[in-house]
């Protein structure tokens, strides 16, 4: 069966046509990261602006390069949310106005689902139950995965997400946009030592939360305490500091609900599951643990439609064909939260 995903969350405009859940026939992804470089971060107006003209060329494109006419898809998934309304809703109402013309079945997929399930893409998917990080600019949270759609929230931040903090401490150390890749670059090599920032929350027994506000404030004070500009090595040093104490808490928190749920299998998923450094970490500690940790292919870390068709093949003719815990057909709305930021 052939899947055509739609993903239009934030400032991706993304198509792909998956097969049967597993096989990416083609993956297709529009990015609007020099549009909005000059506001160092995403203008919902302008996103879905740009949403309106991208998203006909992205699909025409995905199902050119799957080698498939429209007519050939057997279904569609789209993004519902969390997001940002406005694109959420440029690409709902695309998938609507297609699946109707196309007369094939229509099915809303979470985002951070489909970022969590992204892991089955991998060579060697996880098995069931597994605990999930999905941690983006947008989202932090820890979730239990029982099976396909048995998704319960365990954590998540309290304030900022792990992504956002690193955009924010790029902003402050004058690095490029998007700044989590910025600060991922200068680090390497540089010494994550050096200055010593707050892990807020990270030994707190009580919970499995996470909170990013205060590591940014403490970044603003380390620099203002400075009163001068940053050498390049400085710069590294201090961006790589900031970066291992984001990884550190992010390390623990996942290893800590990996032991109060007694799984051993590990998913990290999301664009901060890109860092070279987390990933690097995330390793280290699941093998001292004796955990079987799986890292989302690079591919499918960012904003990606086929990560969304892949969890709708599924919901459409797998196992979860006929659930009614997702939206269906034209009878669907985009949301800005999705229930499995509640659980």
């Amino acid at each position: 069966m052939l899947v055509l995903g739609i993903e239009t969350s934030c400032d991706e405009t993304a198509a792909a046509v998956v097969e049967d859940g597993r096989v990416v026939r083609s993956n297709v992804v529009w990015s609007q990261v020099a549009i909005h470089a000059r506001f160092r971060g995403v203008v919902p107006e302008i996103a879905s602006r740009n949403h309106l003209r991208a998203v006909v060329p992205v699909v025409e494109q995905a199902l050119g390069e799957a080698g498939v006419p429209r007519t050939a898809v057997d279904g569609l998934a789209v993004t519902v949310g969390p997001g940002l309304i406005g694109s959420l809703l440029v690409g709902v109402q695309f998938a609507k106005a297609a699946a109707f013309a196309l007369g094939r079945p229509l099915v809303g997929v979470s985002h951070l689902e489909a970022h969590v399930m992204a892991a089955f893409l991998a060579d060697a998917p996880p098995e069931f139950p597994f605990v999930a990080l999905a941690v983006s600019g947008g989202h932090s949270s820890l979730y239990r995965v029982r099976g396909l759609g048995q998704v319960r929230l365990l954590g998540r931040t309290r304030d900022d997400a792990a992504g956002e903090a690193l955009d924010k401490a790029a902003a402050l150390l004058g690095l490029p946009y998007p700044g989590g890749v910025h600060v991922d670059r200068v680090s390497e090599g540089r010494d994550p030592g050096r200055v010593r920032f707050p892990r807020a929350m990270i030994h707190d027994d009580d919970t499995l939360d996470m909170s990013f506000s205060g590591l940014k404030t403490a970044l603003r004070r380390h620099l203002e305490g400075i009163g001068r500009p940053l050498t390049d090595g400085e710069v590294g040093d201090v961006a790589a500091s900031f970066q291992e104490a984001v990884v550190d808490v992010l390390v623990a928190r996942t290893l800590k609900a990996a032991r109060v749920t007694g799984v051993r299998h590990v998913v990290v998923a999301g664009g901060v599951a890109a860092n070279r450094r987390l990933r690097a970490r995330m390793a280290e500690a699941a093998r001292d643990a004796g955990l079987a940790l799986h890292l989302v292919p690079l591919a499918y870390c960012t904003d990606n439609a086929a990560m969304v068709a892949a969890l709708g093949y599924h919901y459409l003719f797998g196992e979860l064909a006929g659930s009614r815990a997702v939206p269906r057909d034209l009878d669907m709305d985009p949301f800005e939260r999705h229930v499995l930021d509640g659980w």
